[in-house]
C-alpha cells in the first residue's frame, strides 16, 4: 500500500476502508462538492449540513471510490469535521491530515491523503461565494501545498 508506521494505524486504515463511516449521503445537505485524484483514479463527493448560524458543521457524509488511503482519509474527516466551525475546516492543511492518518505516506500518496480535505475546504468556499469551480481536482494541488 505505500504506507509506512505501527501496525495500530494500518488497520485503523483498513477499517476506515472497509467500513467507512459516514458513507451516503444526506438528502439537503447545506453543501456537496465533488473532487477527484487523476494520478490514482480517487473520487470523493462530500455532503455538509451546517447549523441554522452556518459557522459550526453539524453532518458529513461521503460516497466515493478510489485507493485505501483516499477513502479511509474522508471516512476519518467526515468524523472529525462534525461538530468543527468553518474556519477550523479552512485552517486544516495536509499535515493534519496525515497526523490524522497516523502514518507515513509517500509523496505520491499524499495528494490521495488530502483529498477529501480539499472537497470539504473548497465546497465551503463555493459555498460562501469565495470560489468559482464545478469540481476540485488534486492536479491542482501544487499550487496550494506550502
Amino acid at each position: 500500500m505505500g504506507i509506512g508506521g505501527s501496525d495500530m494505524y494500518r488497520q485503523q486504515i483498513l477499517d476506515h476502508y472497509k467500513n467507512p463511516r459516514n458513507y451516503g449521503e444526506i438528502e439537503g445537505a447545506t453543501f456537496t462538492h465533488v473532487g477527484e485524484n487523476p494520478m490514482c483514479g480517487d473520487t470523493i463527493e462530500m455532503d455538509v449540513v451546517l447549523d441554522d448560524d452556518e459557522e459550526t458543521i453539524e453532518a458529513v457524509a461521503f460516497q466515493g471510490d478510489g485507493c485505501a488511503i483516499s477513502q479511509a482519509s474522508a471516512s476519518m474527516l467526515s468524523e472529525r469535521l462534525e461538530g468543527m466551525t468553518i474556519e477550523e475546516l479552512e485552517a486544516l492543511d495536509r499535515d493534519d491530515v496525515i497526523d490524522m492518518l497516523g502514518v507515513d505516506i509517500s509523496p505520491m500518496r499524499v495528494k490521495c491523503a488530502v483529498l477529501a480535505e480539499k472537497v470539504a475546504q473548497d465546497g465551503a468556499e463555493i459555498y460562501f461565494g469565495e470560489k468559482d469551480l464545478d469540481m476540485t481536482s488534486t492536479e491542482d494541488d501544487d499550487a496550494h501545498e506550502e
